[in-house]
């Protein structure tokens, strides 16, 4: 089966990656990511915006790739003083979805990240890091390792994964 992951984040499709195998133990999977549009801002900042930014990707990656088994789109955004992201799964009949567990952001990063600044960048900036977005994300940074970016959002694609577990049940 073919997944179309709308990212080339390797911590994104390595969650992908993980959470389908767990799933589907019996199933060989050809994992793609692919660069899509968004359709939302760099740094989604609320709930909605965050899901929509999710559900464009997998729009876009259905239009750009027609011909998959899944689609996934997976979007980080902040809402008040957390950062979360969505996950959407998308099988041209079903559609999974889930929101990853929620972490508390510092006050000094929040302030940045509302004059404009990309999480990602500013966590680099306060944690003299490179590229934290693409490894641990600011959740490996904030519980020093203990939770990783692809560790958290495995989780919440499991989660949407559960129409496609029991589809007789949705």
């Amino acid at each position: 089966m073919n997944v179309i992951i709308a990212s080339l984040n390797p911590a994104k499709i390595n969650a992908v990656k993980t959470a389908f195998n767990q799933a589907f133990p019996n199933t060989m999977f050809n994992f793609t990511g692919i660069s899509v549009d968004s359709g939302v801002p760099d740094q989604p900042m609320s709930c909605i915006e965050t899901k929509q930014g999710a559900i464009n990707r997998v729009n876009n990656a259905k239009a750009q790739s027609p011909d998959a088994s899944f689609y996934v789109g997976l979007e980080a955004g902040i809402e008040k003083n957390s950062t979360f992201a969505w996950m959407i799964i998308d099988n041209g009949e079903k559609v999974g979805e889930s929101r990853s567990s929620s972490l508390p952001l510092p006050p000094a990063v929040i302030t940045a990240v509302n004059q404009g600044k990309e999480l990602g960048d500013v966590m680099d900036e306060q944690f003299n890091t490179d590229n934290i977005k693409q490894k641990g994300g600011a959740i490996g940074l904030l519980t020093n390792n203990l939770l990783t970016r692809s560790s958290v959002y495995q989780q919440a694609l499991i989660l949407a994964l559960i129409p496609f577990l029991h589809p007789e049940r949705f």
